[in-house]
Protein backbone atom coordinates (compact mmCIF):
# COMPACT_ATOMS: atom_id res chain seq x y z
CA UNK A 1 0.00 0.00 0.00
CA UNK A 2 1.31 3.28 -1.01
CA UNK A 3 1.88 5.87 2.00
CA UNK A 4 0.76 9.38 2.58
CA UNK A 5 1.36 12.63 4.44
CA UNK A 6 -1.02 15.06 5.22
CA UNK A 7 -0.80 18.71 5.22
CA UNK A 8 -3.89 21.02 5.95
CA UNK A 9 -4.51 24.51 8.11
CA UNK A 10 -7.14 23.26 10.92
CA UNK A 11 -8.87 25.05 13.83
CA UNK A 12 -8.73 23.22 17.20
CA UNK A 13 -9.55 22.80 20.80
CA UNK A 14 -9.51 20.72 23.65
CA UNK A 15 -12.59 18.80 24.09
CA UNK A 16 -13.79 15.44 25.74
CA UNK A 17 -15.58 13.27 23.57
CA UNK A 18 -18.72 13.46 25.22
CA UNK A 19 -18.69 17.56 24.95
CA UNK A 20 -18.24 17.30 21.63
CA UNK A 21 -21.66 14.39 21.36
CA UNK A 22 -23.26 16.94 23.63
CA UNK A 23 -21.95 20.38 21.49
CA UNK A 24 -23.45 18.04 18.29
CA UNK A 25 -26.65 17.30 20.11
CA UNK A 26 -25.99 13.50 19.95
CA UNK A 27 -27.22 11.43 22.79
CA UNK A 28 -24.73 10.18 25.40
CA UNK A 29 -24.54 6.10 25.73
CA UNK A 30 -24.16 4.16 29.25
CA UNK A 31 -20.83 2.20 27.33
CA UNK A 32 -19.38 4.86 25.78
CA UNK A 33 -16.09 6.80 26.90
CA UNK A 34 -17.48 9.86 27.46
CA UNK A 35 -14.20 11.77 29.17
CA UNK A 36 -11.72 10.41 26.64
CA UNK A 37 -9.26 13.34 25.83
CA UNK A 38 -9.36 14.88 22.68
CA UNK A 39 -10.32 17.95 20.02
CA UNK A 40 -13.28 19.46 18.57
CA UNK A 41 -11.36 19.85 15.31
CA UNK A 42 -12.78 22.65 12.21
CA UNK A 43 -11.54 21.75 8.78
CA UNK A 44 -11.49 24.70 6.35
CA UNK A 45 -14.79 23.20 4.66
CA UNK A 46 -16.60 23.86 7.68
CA UNK A 47 -16.73 20.38 8.56
CA UNK A 48 -16.43 19.45 11.98
CA UNK A 49 -15.48 16.57 14.15
CA UNK A 50 -13.49 14.76 16.60
CA UNK A 51 -10.13 13.90 17.24
CA UNK A 52 -8.76 11.16 20.09
CA UNK A 53 -5.80 13.96 21.53
CA UNK A 54 -2.97 10.99 20.59
CA UNK A 55 -4.09 11.18 16.81
CA UNK A 56 -4.55 14.66 16.99
CA UNK A 57 -1.23 15.66 18.03
CA UNK A 58 0.49 13.10 15.64
CA UNK A 59 -0.56 14.58 12.99
CA UNK A 60 -1.02 18.44 14.02
CA UNK A 61 1.10 21.47 15.31
CA UNK A 62 0.00 25.17 16.26
CA UNK A 63 0.97 27.47 13.40
CA UNK A 64 2.97 29.35 16.30
CA UNK A 65 5.87 27.69 16.63
CA UNK A 66 6.07 25.69 13.12
CA UNK A 67 9.51 24.38 11.44
CA UNK A 68 10.36 25.80 8.08
CA UNK A 69 8.86 22.82 6.03
CA UNK A 70 5.38 23.78 7.21
CA UNK A 71 5.99 27.44 7.12
CA UNK A 72 6.63 26.26 2.94
CA UNK A 73 3.81 24.13 3.41
CA UNK A 74 1.45 27.34 4.24
CA UNK A 75 2.53 29.79 2.44
CA UNK A 76 2.02 27.52 -1.03
CA UNK A 77 -1.29 27.59 0.44
CA UNK A 78 -1.29 31.10 0.40
CA UNK A 79 -0.74 32.10 3.75
CA UNK A 80 1.93 33.94 4.68
CA UNK A 81 4.62 33.34 7.28
CA UNK A 82 6.98 34.86 9.55
CA UNK A 83 9.45 34.55 12.11
CA UNK A 84 9.32 35.52 15.78
CA UNK A 85 13.56 35.66 15.53
CA UNK A 86 13.40 37.99 12.56
CA UNK A 87 14.21 41.68 13.59
CA UNK A 88 11.64 43.65 11.84
CA UNK A 89 7.88 43.40 13.39
CA UNK A 90 6.58 44.02 9.54
CA UNK A 91 8.13 41.06 7.86
CA UNK A 92 7.18 37.82 6.53
CA UNK A 93 7.04 35.37 3.49
CA UNK A 94 4.74 34.53 0.85
CA UNK A 95 4.23 33.17 -2.53
CA UNK A 96 4.45 35.26 -5.80
CA UNK A 97 3.20 34.16 -8.53
CA UNK A 98 2.89 34.90 -12.48
CA UNK A 99 6.25 36.74 -12.16
CA UNK A 100 7.13 38.47 -15.16
CA UNK A 101 10.44 41.21 -15.76
CA UNK A 102 11.95 43.90 -18.31
CA UNK A 103 14.48 42.56 -20.39
CA UNK A 104 17.89 45.48 -21.23
CA UNK A 105 15.91 45.19 -24.80
CA UNK A 106 12.56 46.61 -23.19
CA UNK A 107 10.90 43.11 -23.75
CA UNK A 108 8.39 42.08 -20.87
CA UNK A 109 9.34 38.20 -19.79
CA UNK A 110 7.03 35.77 -18.27
CA UNK A 111 9.43 34.14 -15.96
CA UNK A 112 8.80 29.93 -16.57
CA UNK A 113 10.86 27.36 -14.65
CA UNK A 114 10.74 23.85 -15.35
CA UNK A 115 10.41 22.76 -11.41
CA UNK A 116 8.55 26.12 -10.04
CA UNK A 117 6.51 27.49 -12.64
CA UNK A 118 6.20 31.18 -12.78
CA UNK A 119 6.50 31.19 -8.70
CA UNK A 120 9.03 32.72 -6.09
CA UNK A 121 9.15 33.43 -2.72
CA UNK A 122 8.84 36.87 -1.95
CA UNK A 123 10.35 38.84 1.35
CA UNK A 124 8.22 41.67 2.56
CA UNK A 125 10.25 44.10 4.45
CA UNK A 126 9.89 47.44 6.06
CA UNK A 127 12.01 48.61 2.83
CA UNK A 128 9.73 46.90 0.31
CA UNK A 129 10.08 43.40 -1.39
CA UNK A 130 12.40 40.94 -2.57
CA UNK A 131 11.63 38.14 -5.03
CA UNK A 132 13.54 35.10 -4.86
CA UNK A 133 14.19 35.11 -1.72
CA UNK A 134 16.58 32.62 0.23
CA UNK A 135 16.39 31.17 3.54
CA UNK A 136 19.29 30.96 5.96
CA UNK A 137 20.70 28.19 8.12
CA UNK A 138 18.95 29.61 10.85
CA UNK A 139 15.74 30.56 8.69
CA UNK A 140 15.31 26.71 7.89
CA UNK A 141 16.53 25.13 11.39
CA UNK A 142 14.13 26.78 13.68
CA UNK A 143 11.23 26.27 14.87
CA UNK A 144 9.51 29.78 15.96
CA UNK A 145 7.92 30.23 12.03
CA UNK A 146 4.10 31.22 12.75
CA UNK A 147 1.44 32.23 9.85
CA UNK A 148 0.47 36.08 9.90
CA UNK A 149 -2.87 36.22 10.55
CA UNK A 150 -4.40 39.87 8.40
Amino acid sequence: MKKYIGTKIVEAMPMVKGDFDLYKNRELKANEYSDVPGYLVKYPSEYESWSPAGAFEEAYRPTDGMPFGLAIEAIKKGKKAARRGWNGKEQYIELATNISYMNAAGEQVNAKHKDSGSAAIAFVGTRGVQLGWLASQSDMLSDDWFIVEE
